[in-house]
């Protein structure tokens, strides 16, 4: 019954860091500089999740966050911007506002399930309980 719990734990913990991945590209969408100070736009980032708890358990967790290297960064004509090339393009991350939103909704209506899960195990660990006393 315990395994239940540890399964929807897990599923928490996971939604968690897919949220806070989105957040973090959504706060970078004008960045135009590297975290390591180096011209280059941000990269986005994509939580990949596999199963297990990583220690060979049940459930979900997070197996890395990578750069999405997919998908290119968006050319802007902005010759006064201090970031512009010779041309007067300035590229800008690879984020889409409305992809970030998407994958943000389907990420708190996980997180929900998972809570709704946990709660429905609590109630039948709690009936049962109640039947063996």
């Amino acid at each position: 019954m315990f395994g239940a719990l540890d399964i929807s734990t897990s599923g928490l913990v996971a939604q968690r860091i897919q949220l806070d991945t989105i957040a973090g590209n959504i706060a970078n969408m004008q960045t135009t500089r590297r975290a390591d100070g180096k011209p280059g736009p941000y990269r986005r980032q994509v939580a990949l999740l596999a199963s297990g708890d990583g220690r060979g358990g049940v459930g979900v967790h997070v197996d890395s966050v990578i750069e999405d290297h997919q998908s290119q960064p968006r050319a802007v004509h902005d010759p006064g911007h201090p970031d512009a090339n010779k041309d007067g393009i300035v590229y800008y991350p690879n984020v889409d506002l409305s992809t970030e939103m998407i994958n943000a909704m389907i990420a708190v209506r996980a997180y929900e399930a998972n809570v709704t899960a946990m709660e429905a195990t609590k109630s039948i660990m709690a009936s049962t309980l109640r039947l063996l006393a």
